[in-house]
């Protein structure tokens, strides 16, 4: 794709991979792309139902999809679905999203757990580039862009894995970006804080919960996943074309401080 971008739909001629895309910020990052106009193929593993409802949702809006399961925490498994996607056309943009997290006291962390999360949360995310990369750069424009977490900035003992797992996805992306700007290749980082997930309605339902979260947030308020798509889109297009190596924050200002635990004077 050469000449002036489309403002309307930037990213009209563009193919997408966003991997996680049966979960709530996945299925928000693949409708936002679509909107701006990419194709997309979507990952899901072991949620059939959920990103064929993704697929049915891009293609109404008269896009390309098609969704593709793989089981990350086996070895080999993202790069053979680094490899099919691309074996179907081109890949513009990666946005590697899938993530395992699972909580425990840090002195007795499960080894299998521990394994699946190296795995997807880290491991994934280098060979889904590994592929996908240099037919980037040898076009001589692309866009990575993976999901990490307030965690990285904030982490805490029972999260330990996990909050490690990002800071060195983070530490892996600027390595990246050095390495594929002359390519035309950004590669970033957002860095959600607390989203509002189904998976997490039951305790958000909680009003004692959700003002003990709200309460940390300077903006006041957890994230909802669509807060996560302008950002993306914004990097994927030709204008942000000159950010790489970023990590975005998405958190409500919370990776600065807690919120002041009273309020500021009129």
């Amino acid at each position: 794709m050469t000449g002036a971008p489309d403002t309307a739909l930037p990213l009209v001629g563009r193919r997408a991979l966003v991997t996680g895309a049966s979960g709530d910020i996945g299925q928000a990052l693949a409708l936002g792309l679509a909107r701006a106009g990419a194709d997309v193929a979507l990952h899901h593993c072991a949620m059939a139902d959920a990103a064929d409802a993704v697929v049915a949702e891009v293609a109404a809006l008269g896009r390309q999809a098609r969704a593709h399961e793989a089981d990350f925490t086996r070895p080999g498994a993202a790069r053979a679905l680094a490899e099919t996607v691309l074996a179907d056309g081109a890949v513009d943009i990666l946005i590697s999203n899938a993530a395992v997290e699972r909580r425990s006291d840090w002195t007795a962390i499960d080894p299998d757990d521990f394994a699946a999360m190296v795995s997807v949360n880290f491991a994934a995310f280098l060979d889904l580039a590994a592929v996908l990369a240099p037919p980037m750069a040898a076009r001589g424009w692309g866009r990575i862009i993976a999901t990490g977490s307030v965690l990285a900035a904030r982490p805490r003992a029972e999260t330990i894995v996990y909050a490690a797992l990002k800071a060195a996805q983070s530490c892996a992306v600027r390595a990246l970006a050095r390495e594929l700007g002359t390519g035309g290749v950004t590669v970033n980082v957002i860095s959600p804080g607390a989203v509002e997930t189904a998976r997490m309605a039951e305790l958000y339902a909680r009003p004692d919960f959700r003002a003990k979260v709200t309460a940390k947030l300077p903006l006041g308020r957890p994230a909802k996943p669509d807060d996560c798509v302008a950002p993306v889109v914004m990097l994927c297009s030709e204008a942000g074309g000159y950010i790489s190596g970023a990590d975005i924050p998405i958190d409500g200002g919370w990776a600065a401080g807690d919120a002041p635990t009273a309020p500021l004077p009129p």
